[in-house]
């Protein structure tokens, strides 16, 4: 096609490239086939891709600035979303990842939280510190009970302290953000800790002893886990002066377990009669690189240091097109909601790529957590666990 060919279609080019987003995010969304494991359902459809954020974002519809109609900026991947329940909307605050490789975060909002989300106008803009951000992601938010929204994320520099010629190692910390409206974000200081870097870091919606309690993941490198990897807890006097003296590891990483290279908490737990319900993902190494899967666990009401219960292996892992993407073999979760009526939307990232949505109910999960067997840390325990349910079966035949 010539470029005065294209000049005189861009009107329609454009047309062409609304309908075709309009019928992208309007699609409906259903569950996936058969029963399932019992325990939570998928949905089909990604509820967010690359492809979801808005037109505007991506073309400069001015045929003097762009007279050859072409996508200025790309956008690679949306993945790894805080959620909240905001206005009767199901809302996400997602890390997308432009073609440049910086991410930023944008809100999308869906009516029903299986689909027809839809990004805010713009995306979000977050306050820099006297050191600015190089890169900021995978945002959790919470609603804590002092009565504002926070997004807990991390924020990512270049070692000062790295050798000459290394462009690629960097300090990781938590960021701070707060906000009334999720539109204007106040910028507090980055989480001060002494047990090196933190790069999943996830506030208690509760004071705990009036304090705010924060779950951390500490690890010496930022990519070198090292003698850190567990879920840690620490408390906090003042979020406008986040120090946390000490941190506890309450769940620690183990030997061949879907945990042993590293493990951290995704979103914030969901309170239950039972105990509070904690979803986090776990890390291990393969043949094959790195490979990341959900698990859960349960802690104690009045002790949020004390788990109670802790199923063994994974509760979700990547199947289908979910293994393929940019960094293949992840599922990661830092947002899911809880409605009213105990309906629990689990938004997890597949592949560093795209978000999904698994629906749940907490009765279900507290179920999963209590009864499900404890991992034995050897095989011998695994076939003994299946042995006493065969035979726990054959009583009732």
């Amino acid at each position: 096609m010539s470029t005065t060919a294209i000049k005189a279609d861009s009107g329609q080019i454009k047309m062409e490239l609304e309908k075709q987003f309009n019928t992208l995010i309007q699609t409906e969304n259903q569950p996936q086939d058969g029963i399932g494991n019992g325990i939570y359902t998928r949905y089909k459809n990604p509820v967010l891709t690359a492809a979801h954020t808005p037109l505007e974002w991506r073309f400069d519809f001015n045929p003097k600035t762009n007279p050859l109609f072409l996508e200025r900026i790309q956008i690679n991947a949306t993945f790894n979303a805080g959620a909240i329940k905001w206005n009767d909307k199901y809302v996400l605050a997602v890390r997308v990842e432009g073609a440049d490789r910086k991410s930023f975060f944008a809100i999308a909002e869906s009516p029903n939280g299986v689909d027809n989300f839809k990004f805010w106008d713009k995306p979000c803009v977050i306050p820099q510190t006297e050191e600015p951000d190089t890169n900021v992601y995978d945002m959790r938010l919470i609603k804590h009970e002092d009565g504002w929204i926070y997004g807990i994320f991390c924020t990512e520099r270049k070692d000062p302290s790295a050798p000459q010629g290394d462009t690629s190692t960097a300090i990781a910390n938590a960021g701070i953000v707060r906000a009334k409206d999720l539109i204007n974000w106040e910028r507090l200081p980055d989480l001060i800790s002494n047990t090196g870097q933190q790069r999943n870091v996830v506030l208690h919606p509760e004071f705990v002893d009036g304090k705010y309690a924060l779950y951390t993941r500490p690890q010496d490198g930022f990519i070198d886990v090292g003698n850190g990897g567990g879920i840690g807890l620490g408390y906090v006097d003042d979020m406008t002066n986040p120090i946390v003296k000490e941190e506890k590891i309450i769940y620690g990483k183990k030997y061949h377990t879907v945990y042993e290279l590293k493990n951290g908490l995704g979103p914030a737990p969901i309170k239950t009669e039972k105990g509070w319900l904690h979803l986090a993902h776990g890390v291990r190494n393969t043949a094959a690189g790195l490979r990341y899967t959900l698990y859960m666990f349960m802690t104690d009401l009045n002790d949020i240091a004390k788990v109670t219960h802790a199923p063994a292996g994974h509760f979700m892992g990547p199947e289908g097109v979910e293994r393929v993407g940019d960094v293949s073999n992840v599922l990661f979760s830092n947002g899911w909601i809880e409605d009213k009526d105990g309906t629990v939307y689990i938004y997890y990232a597949s592949s560093d790529t795209r978000m999904h949505v698994a629906v749940s109910s907490v009765e279900r999960l507290v179920d999963y957590v209590i009864n499900t067997p404890e991992d034995t840390l050897t095989s011998a325990g695994s076939v003994n666990a299946i042995i006493n349910q065969v035979n726990r079966n054959k009583e009732i035949s």
